[in-house]
């Protein structure tokens, strides 16, 4: 009976079996191309001017302009003469899509890797540390609509993509199996498509520990910024926080979840103001270590930079493909009413647009960047007026992101063609003193 028993197991095997079969699925896919991450790691260096080709998120600090190269590294130029700008240099960084500056030292995204670097001398920047890891592994955006094919995180980072023939052997199951490819973090990178969704960064200026810590600037568009003795960093989800009171050995703290689909931040007033693509959420920077959410304000899906000023905050809204709008005709810019605790929050008024991407603010003047309808500037002082109170506009320009330096009444500008440097000092009279363009 047992002999039985055995032989009727066996044949009961090989007939399970024969119905497992196997297949080859043959498409094409995004392959990925690797750089090793000891490559990665010896990339970083100074090298004489390059043309701008792909302008990035940009940055002021000490009469110096810095501009990212998306991907790529920065351009540096000294902007002592603000009529006549001069590139003073370039410095390689792979996988660099954000920046902040802390006196003389840069901080730098290169992938998964924070970069340190000192800028004291602009013609001799180095590298002088590396956090290794301390970012999610990022792989760069597709233009097209072919599926990702498999990421192996050993081989290193990936820095572009290959379509090609891709094989895979499948088993056939009961149950349809669809190998359609993993999630991994494209968050840094989602304003990197070719229409350039996005634009220039913000680190801010917050507040310092010691009168002698200076703070750079930059736009509304950052995922990196600086309060204190602290760096944060944004990705999708989370806030990354690192201790740099020793500038040159920044230190990892951890990272703490704000939601999903976290976008821009904008520091004022110890206060950490987050963007993302369903509202705005601001955090307490009472205790630097630990931001700590008080107020959360919700809106329609859309992409959304905030700028802060006395009492106010002004979140342009747009939705489309990286944006993930539910509504694609989405294009507006919202004015909050803020409590003086910043506990709450209150919609005062709302402005349809044609496509708004960054902004900025000085006093009651606002500078909007709508897309292809070019820099748009207002007068702000009636919160309920502003798209009535037009004071200049410049047409022709796909712009992105603003910097405006109050003290000097100078407005940075980037957009697809390049970088433009105006004069705002006559609001009646506002002129472009120079322009950084793009070289093909």
């Amino acid at each position: 009976m047992k002999r039985i028993n055995f032989i009727i197991s066996i044949l009961l095997v090989i007939f399970f079996s024969s119905c497992v079969d196997t297949y080859t699925e043959i498409y094409k896919a995004n392959s990925p191309i690797y750089m090793s991450y000891d490559e990665l790691r010896s990339s970083v260096k100074a090298t004489a001017p390059v043309p701008l080709k792909t302008p990035g998120k940009i940055y002021f600090k000490d009469n110096h302009l810095f501009i990212v190269e998306r991907l790529k590294g920065i351009h540096v130029y000294d902007m002592k003469f603000p009529k006549n700008p001069v590139n003073v240099g370039f410095i390689t960084v792979p996988g660099c899509v954000d920046i902040a500056i802390r006196n003389n030292v840069l901080y730098a995204d290169s992938y998964v890797d924070l970069v340190v670097m000192d800028i004291s001398d602009v013609k001799n920047i180095k590298e002088v540390n590396r956090v290794k890891d301390a970012l999610p592994y990022t792989v760069p955006p597709i233009d097209n609509d072919y599926r990702y094919d498999k990421v192996d995180k050993e081989k290193g980072v990936v820095v572009k993509w290959e379509v090609k023939t891709v094989k895979n052997e499948l088993e056939m199951q009961p149950t349809p199996i669809y190998p359609i490819g993993r999630y991994y973090d494209y968050s840094r990178y989602e304003n990197l498509t070719k229409s350039f969704d996005g634009g220039a960064g913000y680190a801010n200026t917050g507040s310092s520990s010691t009168s002698a810590t200076t703070f750079g600037k930059g736009g509304s568009m950052a995922r990196f910024g600086l309060y204190d003795d602290y760096l944060y960093i944004l990705d999708r989800s989370s806030v990354f926080t690192f201790n740099v009171e020793k500038e040159k050995e920044p230190t990892a703290i951890g990272s703490q979840g704000l939601g999903w689909n976290v976008e821009t931040m904008f520091i004022y007033d110890n206060h950490m103001f987050v963007g993302t693509m369903d509202g705005l959420i601001i955090c307490s920077l009472e205790n630097p270590i630990s931001p700590k959410e008080i107020c959360r304000y919700r809106h329609v899906t859309s992409c959304d930079p905030v700028v802060v000023e006395d009492g106010f905050a002004y979140v342009t809204l747009r939705s489309g493909v990286s944006c993930r709008g539910v509504n694609e005709k989405i294009n507006k810019m919202d004015v909050l009413k803020l409590s003086t605790n910043y506990k709450y929050v209150s919609l005062i008024a709302s402005y349809d647009t044609f496509n708004p991407h960054g902004l900025g603010i000085d006093s009651n003047t606002l500078f909007l960047c709508d897309g292809a309808e070019g820099l748009k500037i207002y007068d702000c002082n009636d919160k309920t007026n502003i798209t009535n109170n037009l004071i200049k506009k410049f047409p022709n320009i796909q712009a992105y992101d603003v910097i405006p330096l109050a003290y000097a009444k100078q407005l940075f500008m980037i957009g697809d063609d390049g970088f433009y440097l105006y004069d705002y000092s006559d609001l009646n009279n506002i002129t472009l003193l120079s322009k950084i363009e793009v070289k093909q």
